[in-house]
C-alpha cells in the first residue's frame, strides 16, 4: 500500500508529525510505503469557484504548486490528514487543500481510496468533533472511505513524546493497514 501523508502544521517536528510518523512506522512493519508532504512548503492559492473542474479534463486549472499534489494524491492508496485543531476545525493551508480537492468530484480520483485524520488539541479530542464531522462529510462525497483517527490532547511542541500510550495507539493504527 503506497501512502500519502500531508502534514498541516506549520510545525515540523510538532506533535502533528511526531504522531504521523509513527502511523508511517507502523505502516512500514507491514511493508508499506509512505512520502510525507508539509504543506507549509507549499504555495496553495484558494479555490476561486471558477468552475473549470467541471469540464473538460476534470482537473483545476489554477497554476500553482497543488499541481504538484494532486498526481501524488491519485497515486496513493490511503492518505493521511494531519492537522492541528485550529478554531475546532484544521490550519489554515490544510483547508485551502481540501477546498482544492473539488476536481475529484468530477473525475472520481480518489473514489475508494482510504483515509486518516491525525489531530492534537489542546483541549483534547473532544473539541475535534466539528473537524472530523467536516472531514468524514467532505470525504465520504468524494467517495473516500475512513479507516481510523488519532485525536489526542497536545499544545506545546513535541509534548506527545511523552505520552506513550498514543504514540502507541498511533503505531499500531499504522500497522493494521491492509
Amino acid at each position: 500500500m503506497k501512502i500519502l501523508a500531508l502534514i498541516g502544521s506549520p510545525r515540523k517536528g510538532g506533535n502533528t508529525d511526531i504522531l504521523v510518523d509513527r502511523i508511517l512506522e507502523g505502516s512500514k512493519a507491514k511493508r508499506h510505503t509512505g512520502e510525507k508532504l508539509y504543506l507549509y512548503k507549499y504555495k496553495i492559492s484558494p479555490c476561486i469557484d471558477c468552475r473549470n473542474c467541471k469540464k473538460g479534463d476534470y482537473v483545476c486549472t489554477i497554476k500553482d504548486r497543488m499541481q504538484n499534489i494532486y498526481p501524488k494524491m491519485v497515486g496513493a492508496d490511503l492518505i493521511i490528514f494531519g492537522t492541528p485543531n485550529y478554531w475546532y476545525g484544521p490550519t489554515g493551508v490544510m483547508k485551502l487543500l481540501i477546498d482544492r480537492m473539488r476536481p475529484f468530484v468530477a473525475n472520481a480520483k480518489l473514489k475508494g481510496k482510504k483515509w486518516i485524520l491525525v489531530t492534537p488539541a489542546a483541549e483534547g479530542a473532544e473539541v475535534c468533533k466539528p473537524l472530523v464531522q467536516m472531514l468524514r462529510l467532505s470525504f465520504d462525497y468524494l467517495g473516500m472511505k475512513f479507516v481510523g483517527k488519532i485525536l489526542v490532547a497536545a499544545y506545546e511542541k513535541g509534548e506527545i513524546r511523552a505520552n506513550q500510550a498514543e504514540l502507541k495507539r498511533a503505531y499500531h493504527l499504522g500497522m493494521s493497514l491492509k
